[in-house]
This record gives structure tokens, sequence and C-alpha cells, in this order.
């Protein structure tokens, strides 16, 4: 929120614009297992897909997409 904060802009996929247009993308720490730790094809292009229609990462979301609901 801090670098949205005075101008800041949200963009896709856990990525933002500073007030000053420096881009910054905010991942949590467990991002990287859910998208290909699983060994799984199928889980880590679920997860991709859903990362692709958020502005703000859902960690609840993508853990159920890798999960398959």
């Amino acid at each position: 929120d801090a670098l949205l904060a005075d101008g800041g802009r949200p963009s896709r996929c856990g990525w933002l614009f500073d007030r000053w247009g420096v881009a910054w993308q905010v991942t949590p720490s467990m991002m990287g297992d859910l998208m290909t730790g699983s060994g799984d094809p199928e889980a880590n292009a679920r997860v991709f897909e859903a990362m692709m229609q958020m502005v703000k990462l859902d960690i609840p979301a993508l853990r159920a997409a890798a999960a398959g609901h």
C-alpha cells in the first residue's frame, strides 16, 4: 500500500509502479513453490492462469488453483 501511495498504480500479477514510475513486483515467498515446486505441470499451469487474472496476488486463490479447486 505504501508503494501505491501518492500516485502509484497497480498492474497485473503483483506488479505495481510507485509514484516515480519505478516498477516493483510484490510476491509471496511461497510463490516459487506454487509455480514450479509441485512437479505437476497441470497444477503449475493452473496457478499461472489464476495469477494472470489477478492484480494483487490472492494467496488462498493461488493455493486453491494449485490444488485443482
